[in-house]
């Protein structure tokens, strides 16, 4: 599951992870629609958008084809 279903799963607009999460709203959208790869952003970004969105694994967020439960 990649950030932007987890994050429609959440019920969150990319503006209101941004706010959680301390990580830019264009950062977000760079990395739901593939202009940013998600396994090359700091470890720090990761947990940061995990925390946000209550994923205990970072893996969830990093493996996009994991079929795999977020929570």
């Amino acid at each position: 599951m990649g950030l932007k279903e987890l994050r429609m799963k959440r019920g969150l607009t990319q503006r209101e992870l941004a706010q959680r999460s301390g990580v830019h709203h264009v950062e977000i959208a760079q990395i739901e629609t593939g202009k940013r790869n998600v396994r090359a952003v700091s470890l720090d970004t990761a947990l940061r958008l995990c925390d946000a969105l209550r994923v205990r694994n970072p893996r969830k967020l990093l493996d996009p084809d994991s079929d795999s439960s977020a929570d």
